[in-house]
């Protein structure tokens, strides 16, 4: 597919000297390696509230760092796709990324751990954010619906590197070894790779601030990653402190939404091309909040693991339908609206999670994630606004 009708920016970006079958397994690499590596965090957070002594607020609050990484990094990760190309922020902010994860296994005390916990988020907000630019090249290059695919990926790789690190931890292996395995694997992932990503594109370095439609977009990406925020860090502390499972079964929840997520997203763009973007938002977010209310209202272990997998079915396609959302307003660069909704979306993944260890404290984990299923039902209401044609824009 030739690249007319696509905005000068990323016209410029697909006629680059990567071949397009390259470009496409890098892309699907890169959304691998980042689930694997930031699922394997998951069955990690209570070993971290154990090994700090940490209540729930305090938790809450040492995740507040990785939130605040996140809202710094998005926004300028767009500046520094357009200057250093996908290629380069992805495999350095990679290799950072994969460094850090051992880290919080092992870093003394609350303040270097906040310091790890921050740049944790921001690589991965800087990998996310060009990982999805480079999607919609790909996916514009080839012709046909690929983005749902390609986040199917981060969702199969979520559940490899969550079951992993629960296998490792059931074997008696130390988190830190765990850790270093799993950051080994995304490493060698990342590098081997890097000859197909997208180098340099010369699109304009200015941050693209959401307003309007985008800012719509922003926001219903605040709730939608808010909710996975809340899975991943937060369903593994609820199974082993609220329902009484072990270490290793508590992991199965993150890995219990992960399967559910990845079987929707590899799905996803077969239901995309046979909905519209509206039908799929609000089905989804309708499903996950009867998710978060089984898991959060339901005694038990198994009545945990199924709002987790409704959770993981109705999240599935929110945060790829939202993407291609933003990157089809006219005039806007993709990488850059992408920031710009992302870095809310950030917040909720990162921020919001912190938030809820507040709301935690105050009354009980199972109140607080159900009032984060809650706020699942604005995207229902918003939905149609924010999959409008670029002429309401």
């Amino acid at each position: 597919m030739g690249t007319a009708g696509l905005p000068r920016e990323v016209s410029g970006l697909a006629q680059i000297d990567v071949k397009p079958v390259g470009a496409i397994r890098a892309t699907r690499a890169v959304f691998l390696m980042l689930g694997i590596v930031l699922a394997a965090w998951a069955p990690l957070v209570p070993e971290l509230k154990l090994r700090l002594s940490l209540d729930d607020a305090e938790l809450g609050l040492m995740l507040l760092a990785i939130g605040g990484g996140s809202l710094v990094s998005a926004p300028l990760a767009g500046i520094a796709t357009a200057h250093l190309g996908c290629r380069g922020v992805m495999l350095t902010m990679g290799l950072v990324f994969c460094a850090t994860l051992p880290a919080l296994t092992v870093l003394p005390g609350v303040g270097l751990t906040a310091v790890a916990l921050f740049l944790f988020g921001a690589s991965t907000a800087a990998i996310d954010v060009a990982m999805n630019a480079q999607a919609v090249v790909v996916e514009r290059q080839a012709g046909r619906a690929m983005m749902s695919g390609f986040h199917g990926l981060f969702s199969g790789g979520a559940l490899c590197g969550a079951s992993a690190m629960s296998f490792a931890l059931w074997c008696g292996a130390t988190p830190v070894l765990g850790a270093c395995l799993l950051a080994a694997a995304g490493a060698v992932i990342l590098v081997s790779q890097a000859p197909w990503m997208l180098p340099r594109a010369g699109a304009p370095a200015a941050i693209a601030w959401p307003r309007g439609r985008l800012a719509l977009i922003g926001a219903l990406c605040f709730i939608g990653f808010m909710a996975e925020g809340a899975v991943h860090d937060w369903t593994a502390v609820l199974l082993r402190f609220h329902r009484g499972a072990d270490a290793a079964t508590a992991g199965l929840a993150y890995a219990a939404f992960a399967v559910a997520m990845t079987v929707g997203r590899l799905t996803g763009d077969a239901v995309l091309r046979r909905l519209a973007p509206v039908v799929v938002l609000r089905w989804g977010a309708g499903i996950a909040a009867v998710g978060f209310l089984v898991m959060t209202v339901l005694p038990g272990i198994p009545a945990a693991l199924v709002g987790c997998a409704l959770i993981g079915i109705g999240e599935a396609n929110i945060v790829p339908a939202l993407f291609s959302a933003a990157a089809r307003i006219r005039g806007a660069d993709p990488g850059q609206a992408i920031a710009a909704a992302a870095a809310p979306g950030y917040v909720g993944l990162l921020a919001g999670p912190a938030l809820i260890g507040l709301a935690a404290e105050a009354t009980s984990l199972p109140m607080a994630l159900g009032a984060a299923g809650l706020l699942l039902l604005v995207i229902t209401v918003a939905a149609l606004r924010a999959t409008e044609e670029d002429h309401h824009a």
